[in-house]
């Protein structure tokens, strides 16, 4: 028997009180905005065509780990495809807000719900069963036990790809000073040096051992391209180079820490970067450049 229109629409009210958790789960499980409103959608059909969902005693549970499975297929499929080893220079799609006030009470409350672009790209290279149990666990805290049948594993093992995840991230995740005051200086440093062409002042807001990852997209990929660029003096030629759009770029909140956004004066974004600062340096420049993946961006108030 089909359910009353009115038990149709209960039922889609306790989905949405779901959804952003939801999304924020995908995301971390996928780094792509457009995938993770997919895999949130596939959950909620899937929750639909459930036969007594009012049976269901933790829905907040049931959802998430059914997000969880959708992403780990998903990724499972990437890994299928994947005829090569993921470029040095991806990044994934960022999250961009606009700047919050020195008082604003919901900054911290938006760091806390936000995941950085450096550990995303550290999670794009762990195995997709790895990725799901560290995500699922270690950022919204779901027992093993609800974790295993979802890889299919033992909870002992289960917890064993959490450990080794963990470990990968810890080794790979760069330094990042979480104050958004030290940020802006350094930040600040690096675009005057930038827009005045001061090679040296530029070497000096950057980390010895700097990597830059700049992703343009599939169609302007090659040898060369694919690679990170590492190292002060490289990074900072680099940024000489293209020091036409940080003079038009602005400060927005990109994920968790402040970063940059370059628009045209018709609005088209030009580029989004990131950074991770550690004792006054950066640590590491995150740039999307890729004009199909930017032209989806959702652009704060005030930024083009």
């Amino acid at each position: 028997m089909p359910r009353e229109r009115d038990d149709d629409t209960a039922l889609a009210r306790r989905f949405e009180e779901h959804r952003g958790h939801l999304r924020a789960v995908a995301y971390r499980m996928l780094g792509s905005l457009a995938e993770a409103e997919d895999a949130v959608q596939e959950t909620w059909l899937r929750l639909a065509r459930t036969a007594a969902p009012d049976t269901i005693a933790n829905l907040g549970g049931w959802l998430t780990t059914v997000t969880g499975r959708i992403c780990l297929d998903l990724l499972r499929s990437r890994t299928a495809r994947r005829e090569q080893p993921i470029d040095e220079t991806f990044v994934p799609d960022p999250v961009l807000r606009p700047l919050p006030g020195p008082d604003d009470p919901e900054h911290q409350a938006l760091r806390a719900d936000s995941v950085g672009v450096a550990l995303l790209v550290v999670l794009e290279r762990l195995a997709p069963d790895e990725r799901l149990a560290f995500v699922l666990h270690d950022l919204f805290a779901v027992p093993f036990d609800d974790i295993a049948p979802v890889v299919d594993r033992s909870p002992a093992a289960t917890r064993q790809l959490a450990s080794r995840a963990r470990r990968r991230v810890r080794d790979a995740e760069p330094a990042s000073d979480p104050d958004p005051g030290r940020q802006k200086e350094v930040l600040d440093a690096f675009m005057a040096a930038s827009r005045g062409g001061d090679f040296d002042a530029l070497v000096a807001v950057l980390h010895p051992d700097v990597v830059l990852r700049a992703d343009a997209g599939a169609l302007v990929r090659g040898a060369a391209a694919s690679k990170a660029l590492r190292g002060a003096r490289p990074v900072a030629e680099s940024a000489l180079l293209f020091a036409r759009y940080n003079a038009a770029a602005r400060t927005v909140l990109v994920n968790d820490a402040l970063g940059l956004i370059s628009v045209d004066d018709d609005g088209t974004v030009r580029s989004v970067m990131s950074v991770t600062v550690a004792d006054g340096r950066i640590t590491g420049m995150y740039i999307l450049a890729d004009p199909a993946r930017l032209e989806r961006l959702a652009v704060p108030p005030g930024q083009g």
